[in-house]
């Protein structure tokens, strides 16, 4: 596609209004379509990647706050995109660009917005509004523009209290694809043999996933979020991997039942976000509704185990519930050892489990980052050679995984010092969740 210059967008000056489920308001100008959008008010802390946050399927049915000041500078075009089309049910800003200006931008965002009949709001003050969601916690909203703006606040906020609230919903079948395709390592730049295929599970996968195992060489079969486990075992894999994706993991009763049988079979398992959700209810954890959750790409996570500390891309707002002094067993089924591999160091919640005696992990967060750090890209090897060490030596794989999470002896006393620490990280200082019971596979939710 052609980089043709942006043209500057089109301001209607339209009134809009973002009304909050606790009756607070804030008013600002129309920005993108205009109507009604409803969901549950998030803020997202990222500097950089606006494009890549509205097009992340996770978003599905919230309405994102951005907490940078300045958004639509640089445009949008085709490459940066993460799926098909944008996912945000509405979008807020504080101040919005008057004109794009990048020798990439092929359309501003004010115009992709309203040709996908996003719903916007500028001029509002993003930080008062994130403030408000950090002391009451992410809530139902709706943002009302034009005509629809002119209603009472009273029955503004009838409209908003009538939607169904994020616990509980179950959307990982909306985002996901109808058919299965494939992305081989030669799409993107691969010369040498293929070194493995995967089974990905589509629960809200974004693009860039499947790019970084094609740089490795690794084939991608790509699943829709229904698929069974004989969907699975006709793509030959080496290996399983579940995505990130949006609701309420509560409600992924099957995809939970297809992992155990993924994990009965000994396949190599990894999954991100959603997908570690998902594993630890396999394995007999709970999850429950962070306070506000975790959406941003400059979250702390330490490596329990290396006393290493990654900067982190995340988009979250439910997590599991496993005990942080592990290793422990499974509560459900024949699945062995589990433990807490990472640890988000604001506020204790679980970044990552490994299985110790099955070839399974996962992490919370996103190491495929676009945009984001690259700190975790490693991720994406060690699943490559767990995979390896399986197919080679099939029982193999867990000492592979355990020589991946060991470290030496003077970086364990780091890890320890660190664990140490993660008191002060916690429901006190933050105002996020306590911990909860371990025993329970059901979702616990926290009053906002």
């Amino acid at each position: 596609m052609s980089h043709a210059p942006s043209k500057a967008p089109v301001r209607t000056n339209a009134p809009a209004v973002l009304v909050l489920e606790d009756g607070r308001t804030f008013r600002g100008r129309a920005y993108g379509a205009e109507g009604t959008a409803l969901g549950e008010a998030v803020f997202a802390t990222g500097m950089t990647g606006y494009q890549e946050t509205i097009t992340d399927p996770s978003y599905a049915r919230q309405l994102v706050v951005q907490t940078a000041p300045h958004i639509g500078n640089t445009g949008v075009n085709a490459d940066d995109a993460e799926s098909r089309r944008i996912w945000v049910a509405g979008y807020i800003i504080r101040d919005a660009a008057r004109r794009p200006s990048n020798w990439r931008s092929e359309q501003s965002l004010d115009e992709q917005l309203r040709e996908q009949g996003i719903v916007g709001i500028e001029g509002v003050d993003t930080r008062a509004i994130t403030r408000h969601l950090r002391e009451r916690g992410a809530m139902r909203a709706g943002i009302f523009s034009g005509a629809d703006a002119a209603a009472g606040e009273e029955r503004l906020v009838e409209q908003v209290l009538a939607q169904p609230s994020m616990a509980g919903a179950r959307l990982a079948e909306e985002v996901s694809i109808d058919e299965a395709y494939v992305v081989e390592p030669a799409d993107h730049g691969w010369t040498g043999e293929t070194q493995a295929t995967i089974a990905a599970l589509d629960l809200g996968i974004k693009a860039m996933t499947p790019k970084h195992f094609a740089e490795r060489g690794v084939r991608t079969v790509v699943l829709p979020a229904g698929a069974t486990f004989e969907d699975i075992t006709a793509a030959g894999p080496d290996g399983v991997f579940m995505s990130n994706g949006p609701g309420d993991p509560a409600t992924a009763d099957a995809q939970v039942e297809l992992l155990r049988r993924v994990l009965d079979a000994r396949l190599p398992f990894f999954g991100i976000c959603f997908g570690n959700q998902i594993l630890g209810r396999a394995l007999g954890f709970g999850t429950y509704k962070l306070r506000y959750g975790h959406r941003g790409i400059n979250q702390p996570v330490l490596d329990r185990r290396t006393g290493k500390v990654e900067i982190t891309s995340h988009n979250h707002g439910f997590a599991v519930d496993a005990p942080l002094d592990g290793p422990v067993d499974a509560p459900a089924g024949a699945y062995g050892r589990v433990e807490v591999s990472h640890v988000n160091l604001n506020d204790d919640v679980v970044e990552g489990l490994a299985c110790l005696d099955l070839p399974a992990f996962s992490v919370q967060y996103h190491p495929e980052a676009a945009a984001g750090p690259h700190d975790s890209a490693y991720l994406f090897d060690r699943f490559l050679d767990l995979m390896r060490a399986e197919k080679e030596s099939p029982g193999s794989g867990n000492a592979v995984l355990a020589s991946a999470l060991d470290a030496p002896s003077e970086a364990a006393a780091l890890a320890t010092a660190a664990a140490a620490e993660l008191g002060t990280h916690g429901s006190k200082v933050t105002g996020t969740q306590p911990r909860h019971s371990t025993t329970s596979s059901s979702t616990t939710q926290e009053e906002n």
